[in-house]
């Protein structure tokens, strides 16, 4: 991710991860704090396909700037993801 780039946000919603809990999860901007907010690009998808792959845990799933994959994605957990990378975004 270059500086100044957003941090993208990619929410599955196919209807496993919908129906387990990317229904909540298609709101977080609602729960994101403005300076957060300003920082991330969010993004839903019609099927990310991870369900299909043996070596992720379980839906929902949310892929933070194509290369972090949040398994059993939560509103709580997907937000201190986002924290983190952007506090590693900023010491770069």
């Amino acid at each position: 991710m270059g500086n100044g780039s957003k941090l993208k946000v990619e929410i599955c919603l196919g209807t496993t991860c919908f129906i387990l809990g990317a229904s909540e999860l298609q709101d977080l901007a609602q729960y994101l704090e403005p300076e957060l907010l300003d920082r991330v690009d969010i993004v839903g998808r019609t099927c990310l396909g991870f369900c299909k792959d043996r070596k992720f845990d379980g839906a929902p799933f949310v892929r933070l700037d194509e290369r972090v994959v949040i398994e059993r994605a939560t509103v709580t957990r997907v937000t201190e993801k986002i924290k983190a990378m952007l506090k590693e975004k900023d010491a770069e």
